[in-house]
């Protein structure tokens, strides 16, 4: 790992999809669930690892739209970011990931936002490591002038 990274944490996992999640530091302690359609029983109460990387993406890109309309003067009060993760294939042959971001800036100009939303998918560090891997769509909403 380079020097100079400005933050790092190790999580572990055990127990694969149906196991236990937690991270270096107390912060995290997560049962996981295998989901219905993944062959799970319905019955276990737990998390899994595409809900996560959907939060902590969202919360990513969120706060790339914030501060790129923030330095831009643009208006971004109620912003909410969506991302929906989904597995797609077959579990003998492989699943591959896929990406759907709802932006909705309800206080900035359709124009504008669509800019802070290309701007931030350019730099958002989890839309950087899943360039060219996974099939990402990008929405951009505007409720207020909906």
């Amino acid at each position: 790992m380079p020097d100079d990274h400005l933050y790092e944490i190790s999580s572990t996992a055990t127990g694969g999809r149906a196991g236990h999640v937690s991270s270096a530091d107390p912060e995290l302690e997560l049962d996981l669930a295998l989901p219905e359609s993944m062959g799970g029983d319905g019955q276990a109460s737990g998390t899994n690892p595409e809900q996560l990387f959907s939060a902590g993406w969202s919360a990513c890109f969120q706060q790339a739209v914030l501060a790129i309309g923030r330095s831009r003067d643009i208006d971004v009060d109620g912003c909410e970011v969506s991302v929906t993760v989904g597995l797609v294939g077959e579990m003998k042959k492989g699943l591959d990931l896929t990406a759907r971001i709802d932006v909705d800036l309800p206080n900035a100009d359709p124009s504008e936002a669509q800019k802070i939303v290309d701007i931030a998918h350019k730099g958002c560090p989890y839309s950087r490591a899943t360039r060219g891997n996974i099939d990402v769509e990008l929405n951009v909403a505007n409720t207020a002038s909906a």
